[in-house]
């Protein structure tokens, strides 16, 4: 094998960090930012004679230039409404009764003028097009999704996700499940939206849908090839399948990352970063050479490896050429050092199930490259997790050979967070592709909290939100170091967080990094964060505004997840508020009571 690459390229002297929470971000697609007069620009003579970058989030006059007085007011409004509890309590309830009081017209009308006006573009691709020209105008690109969401009860539910969950342990045979706690349907959290406000859920019901919701990942690559010449999509693994296999092949990844980590404990290596742990492989054939040696060949291992060791990657590695799934989800049996299956039996419907899942996920990555886009895969729960990881993982060793295609989702709230990151990005140099990763801070904490509780696992998210900022900005520094190294890693950074955009121009400053390169990217909410996304995009940088469209009874549970992020979001900050004021007395006191954006 060729020369070994160095195993992290991130400074050694970082703090420890676990963390907290911030809402995830969902990007699909982006139009080039323009140059504006925003931006002091000095010459930086320390670090790469490059032009250092500034940017003025408290100039209100152009974080807002894009918007009308009519659209400032609607802000205000709605982010006020955000802080009353019982209105975002009962939002639905409400806007039920609000569209029997006054009637559908009156009712879309009154939404238009509020909460869907300001969270979501229009009804259909042509009512939209509109404000994606105007925000393409000011140097902020849209990402464009179709947010009609399914509105069932907690009980409908909890009904799909546990019947799916049925029909594939009812072949088992019986007293067969290795599976962990961790890795199965339990009905008291089947609804999967539970304590979720950032992020979309899907639910199984059969192959028809999830082809249908295949149509509608591929209609938003079209669109978002359409709207720029390097947009972007975002897709859900959960939607494109049976989520049961997930949790069987998450189960299998968990087990043999666990049993390298033993194997490693043996050898004197625990507590090591996870790219430190490397198995010296004489001692490895020594302590299971004998129990798996009709399942792996060491001595091909020591002949295409070099030095003579083994680490993570390249064990994960030994177990990706089996043909049938079936034989693919095996675990290693510490006790009798014997290859187990997960589960003893499955269908052959269930194959083809599992088989179709990956098939669309391929159809997706294909499509993406015909269309000039790049495809950003969400990250879902902890449970899901691994297999997700592992499916993008093997996307971008296919399409990110001559640039970066795919992109894989990181949650910093996670324990985890710092070495899924390093790991990947360890395989993507040994390997030669484009490491394409978006950083969240993350969606699910309070379902993952209450389910780890009550099912009787460790919890994976870090105590709090301040140690969740500094996971984030250790991966973020990770990746942009490795950007600074040899210009093949890209990042998006998805975050409202008004201090990670400054900590991230900071370190792109030190580094000599230029928004030109396309290589940092930035996503904010369509309605949320303005004095952000604007500032950003009209000094140069990549940055999206996820987008959301689609008739107004129809993406009301959207509404109503906005309506729920903005309370925490605007009773933590009063900033955005203020900022908004700010412009509006600006332009009172101006005489611009009829302002009207100029683009």
């Amino acid at each position: 094998m060729g020369k070994r690459f160095r195993s992290t390229v991130a400074s050694t002297q970082r703090d420890e960090v676990e963390g907290g929470k911030e809402k995830q971000v969902d990007e699909c697609t982006v139009v080039k930012a323009v140059q504006a007069d925003l931006i002091t620009q000095s010459k930086n003579t320390t670090e790469a004679q490059t032009q250092k970058i500034e940017i003025d989030f408290d100039n209100t006059h152009e974080a807002y230039k894009s918007k009308d007085n009519i659209e400032l007011l609607r802000s205000l409004l709605v982010f006020k409404l955000c802080t009353f509890d019982f209105l975002v309590d009962k939002n639905k309830e409400l806007m039920d009764l609000s569209k029997k009081v006054f009637g559908q017209r009156l009712f879309e009308r009154l939404m238009k003028m509020t909460f869907y006006g300001q969270f979501v573009a229009g009804e259909d691709h042509n009512s939209i097009k509109p404000l994606i020209h105007k925000n393409q105008a000011f140097g902020v690109g849209s990402v464009l999704d179709y947010s009609v969401e399914e509105d069932l009860t907690q009980e409908e539910a909890e009904k799909k996700e546990m019947e799916q969950h049925y029909v594939s342990c009812c072949f088992l045979t019986l007293g067969v499940d290795h599976r962990e706690k961790k890795y199965k349907a339990h009905r008291q959290f089947g609804d999967r939206r539970g304590g979720v406000v950032s992020a979309r859920t899907y639910f199984y019901a059969d192959e028809a849908k999830c082809d249908n919701q295949m149509e509608t990942f591929l209609n938003c690559i079209k669109a978002s090839g359409g709207a720029s010449v390097d947009g972007f999509s975002a897709i859900k693994m959960t939607a494109l399948g049976r989520p049961q296999f997930l949790l069987q092949f998450s189960a299998v990844l968990v087990k043999w990352r666990r049993f390298f980590n033993l194997l490693a404990a043996q050898q004197g290596k625990s507590g090591m970063d996870a790219l430190e742990q490397k198995l010296e492989l004489e001692q490895l054939k020594v302590r299971i050479g004998c129990a798996y040696r009709t399942e792996f060949d060491f001595e091909y291992v020591i002949y295409i490896m070099s030095p003579r060791t083994i680490d993570l990657l390249d064990w994960n590695s030994l177990i990706n050429d089996r043909t049938s799934i079936s034989n693919l989800l095996v675990i290693p049996n510490v006790e009798t050092g014997q290859l187990e299956p997960l589960l003893r039996k499955f269908t052959v419907e269930e194959e083809k199930q599992m088989k179709r899942m990956l098939q669309r996920v391929d159809v997706l990555a294909k499509h993406a490259v015909d269309n000039g886009v790049r495809l950003m895969v969400d990250a879902e729960q902890t449970y899901f997790q691994p297999a997700i990881s592992r499916l993008t993982l093997e996307m971008q060793r296919i399409f990110n050979r001559e640039k970066p295609i795919i992109f894989n989702t990181y949650q910093c709230y996670l324990k985890e967070a710092y070495d899924n990151v390093s790991v990947d990005m360890e395989l993507s140099r040994r390997e030669g592709w484009y490491f394409g990763a978006k950083l969240v801070r993350g969606a699910y904490m309070y379902q993952e909290r209450s389910r780890a509780e009550e099912i009787g696992y460790e919890d994976p998210i870090n105590p709090d939100y301040e140690a969740t900022n500094r996971m984030y900005h250790k991966c973020l520094e990770f990746v942009l170091e490795e950007i600074n190294h040899n210009r093949k890693a890209n990042v998006m950074v998805a975050s409202h967080n008004e201090d990670t955009v400054k900590f991230t121009l900071e370190k792109m400053n030190q580094m000599g990094l230029s928004p030109t390169e396309n290589k940092v990217y930035f996503g904010q909410l369509l309605g949320m964060c303005d004095q952000i996304s604007f500032p950003l995009g009209q000094a140069g940088f990549p940055v999206y505004k996820y987008v959301p469209y689609g008739p107004v009874n129809e993406v009301i549970p959207y509404l109503s997840r906005r309506a729920l992020e903005n309370r925490g979001f605007m009773k933590g900050s009063q900033r955005e508020r203020s900022l908004l004021w700010k412009e509006l007395k600006r332009r009172l006191l101006n005489g611009q009571i009829l302002y009207k954006p100029v683009y």
